[in-house]
């Protein structure tokens, strides 16, 4: 075989070998439309059903600003939708997280836990996590225990307020 005729068998060999798959974020097979894939989120907050009418749905919000909100039951917005909210916000965000000591809570709040304290039932849980500076937390907040920190409900109240939740919630 000559040298002109190895290098056609090599181009038309490459050419039919598969492929393997784009890296995600790399460029879309021709005839796909180019969709970005999400980012990881920063920053979740997720209430649980209680035994009433309590909101249930979970919000993630990314280090960019983007917002994705699900709702599920008790909320005038059921099902996806997504916004925006400025970097800064997160950024601030997760400085409060850091500052009202989120990241030194307990994992749990929740019955039977040793930080849960004296119980009470029918309450709403809520987790929340949270990523910065290289560490995650998540927490788990039954708000039937009586030892949580006040204070982490008020920061799991300021995810809402950032991510803008009450107008998908409702009053």
């Amino acid at each position: 075989m000559t040298g002109r005729a190895t290098a056609l068998l090599v181009a038309l060999l490459t050419a039919c070998s598969p492929r393997p798959p784009a890296p995600a974020g790399g460029p879309a097979p021709s005839g796909a439309a180019n969709v970005a894939a999400p980012e990881e989120p920063v920053v979740t907050l997720e209430r649980a059903p209680c035994f009433g009418t309590c909101p249930v749905y979970r919000v993630a919000i990314s280090g960019s600003g983007a917002v994705r909100f699900v709702g599920r039951q008790h909320v005038i917005r059921q099902g996806e939708v997504a916004d925006q909210i400025p970097p800064e916000r997160v950024d601030s965000l997760l400085g409060e997280l850091e500052a009202g000591g989120y990241f030194g809570f307990a994992d749990a709040y929740v019955r039977g836990s040793p930080a849960c304290g004296q119980y009470a039932t029918d309450s709403p849980t809520v987790i929340t996590s949270a990523t910065a500076d290289g560490h995650s937390k998540t927490i788990r907040h039954d708000y039937g225990c009586s030892a949580a920190p006040p204070e982490l409900g008020r920061l799991e109240r300021m995810i809402d307020e950032v991510a803008g939740t009450a107008r998908w919630t409702g009053p």
